[in-house]
Formats: C-alpha cells, structure tokens, sequence
C-alpha cells in the first residue's frame, strides 16, 4: 500500500461519546490550524452515549458532512443502537442502557413513559445505519475498534471492526497491512492512562475516554509521511468521574 503525495491532511478525532462542548472545541481547532495542501476529517466513531449530549453532537456531525470533506465512521454504541431502536433487538436494550444508552435517550428528551423506539428521529438511526466500517488513506487503515491480526482488509468481519480488543491489541505490527488509526479502548493494560492517546510504531490509539477526562484527541496524519501522526492536538474540556457499569436508572419497563 503506497503512500500517495496527492491526498490531504488527514485529522483523525476519536470518540466523542456525546461530548458537544470538546467536538465543537476540536472543530475550532483543526479549522485553525491551517495545514497547506487541503485537510479530510476521519471520526473514528462512537459518538452516543455515556455523555450528556449525544443528540446535539449526531446532529452536528451530520451537518458537518456539508461544511467540510470528513469520513465518520461506525462505532460500536451507534451500531447498538441502531440494533435496538430501528431493528428491535429488544434482549440488547439492557446492555446498551448500562453502557450509556440511558444518557442518550435523556438527551433526546425521554421520559419514563415515552416509547425510546419512537423518540429517536428515523433521519439519525439512519444516518447512523450507514455509515462505514474502515477507510484508507493510502497508508493507513482508520476502523473504530481494530482489526482481526492477519486477516486482510478486504476479509475483516463488523464484529472486528467494531468490537476487538485484546487479539488486536496485542498483535505485533507484521499482523496487519498497514498503519492501523482506531479507538474503542480508552484504557487497558497497554495503556494506563485513559487521558494519553497511544502511539505505537504499527497502530495510533486515540481514544481518550472523553466523556470522563475531558480530552479529545485529534491525529494529524501527513500523506507523505507513513505511519502515525505528525502531531497530536487536544481538545479539552471539564472532567468528571469516570462512571460505574451498572443497572440502568430509567425505563425498566423496556427492560427485556
């Protein structure tokens, strides 16, 4: 996979998980920062839940798709919801609520007796529905969660895309085609700190838990340069505790 001189700056965000105030603030920030040459925005997905304000940050970032040349791909919390409100996959209505759906539904303004199927515009779940697994730049693959170790692009499954973590983490870099630009996985034993993005020779991790740290991490990734980012730009905003996993607050009565 070649390296092409021709293509723009590459500005990789990671998960926003409804943080509005840090996208607004990464906007601002890779419109100032003026690279020459032309500039592509690639999200790496994960934009609900956990945070207060899932809502306002989908609509941005559909939005966004007529004000600058930006990817955004699929993340794994906006393909659970998909699953559970525009598909009916009422047995996951559990497990995305413990996982921040609780605060996404809020967002939109759901009460204890509002239906959460019908809450959510049909516009959002769609947009959500189609967007992308992976995308390249000529020498990087950018994917929300990883990808399977030796397996090709062409041949990697939604549930790599979306959900890996230890295979791929722990891979070594002949493992995979190319520079591999993801998030998921804000913490682990590879790396402690959620707030640091993680660079490594073969990958660039940068999922900074945003929702709890108040950082968003931007790439920048230059087309004549292979490998990870050029530079690193943060956006950052208050943090709050890093929240427990447990039984959702609201709306038992969906509960399967």
């Amino acid at each position: 996979m070649g390296v092409r001189s021709d293509l723009p700056t590459i500005y990789a965000i990671g998960d926003i998980h409804g943080r509005f105030d840090l996208l607004e603030r990464a906007i601002e920030i890779i419109r100032a920062h003026g690279r020459a040459g032309g500039r592509r925005l690639v999200f790496l997905g994960d934009y609900v839940d956990r945070g207060p304000h899932s809502r306002e940050v989908v609509e941005r970032l559909m939005a966004l798709e007529l004000e600058e040349d930006a990817i955004f791909l699929k993340g794994n919390h906006e393909d659970l919801m998909v699953q559970v409100l525009a598909r009916g996959a009422t047995s996951r209505f559990r497990n995305w609520l413990e996982n921040g759906g609780d605060e996404t539904l809020a967002s939109y303004g759901v009460g204890d007796d509002d239906d959460p199927r019908e809450a959510v515009p049909a516009a959002h779940l769609a947009w959500m529905a189609a967007l992308p697994m992976t995308a390249e730049d000529g020498g990087r693959i950018f994917v929300h969660a990883g990808l399977a170790p030796g397996v090709a692009l062409a041949d990697q499954s939604e549930e790599a895309c979306l959900w890996i973590r230890e295979a791929f983490l722990r891979a070594n870099a002949g493992a995979f085609e190319a520079h591999v630009v993801h998030g998921h996985t804000p913490r682990w034993t590879g790396k402690p700190e959620p707030s640091l993005p993680e660079l490594l020779p073969h990958r660039t991790n940068l999922d900074t838990g945003a929702f709890a740290t108040g950082v968003l991490a931007i790439g920048v990734f230059d087309p004549a340069v292979p490998g990870g980012p050029v530079e690193l730009l943060l956006a950052r905003g208050e943090a709050i505790a890093w929240p427990r996993v447990g039984p959702p607050s609201r709306l038992s009565r969906w509960l399967r």
